[in-house]
């Protein structure tokens, strides 16, 4: 093997390694983060960086209007939203009209 080659073979590799172990899972991490970001709506339940549990009031492309109790509304920003708990009740409704008659039989069991 060339005495260039040698020296060199050592740090490709762990470039190599960094890339798969640090770079690549970070980058798709990112990018998971901004696809919810950029699909929450007004009524999703979330969580912020904070911690503080809500439900969105307003919305729009910096910030985030959150009711975190009776006629308690804080504005954050919107990359502060860490999680989304739970999806609004429109979204839900809309898209599984066929499981509203299971929902409301598992409710009238429930009496």
């Amino acid at each position: 093997m060339p005495q260039g080659l040698q020296g060199i073979l050592p740090i490709i590799i762990m470039f190599a390694i960094f890339y798969f172990l640090l770079i690549r899972p970070q980058q798709k991490r990112t990018k998971q983060r901004n696809a919810m970001l950029s699909a929450i709506k007004k009524g999703d339940k979330v969580i912020t960086i904070g911690g503080v549990h809500g439900t969105i009031q307003e919305l729009t492309d910096q910030t985030v209007t959150l009711r975190i109790a009776h006629n308690v509304n804080v504005t954050f920003d919107r990359g502060a939203i860490n999680s989304v708990t739970a999806q609004s009740t429109e979204a839900s409704s809309t898209s599984s009209t066929s499981s509203a008659p299971a929902e409301t039989a598992s409710k009238e069991e429930a009496k």
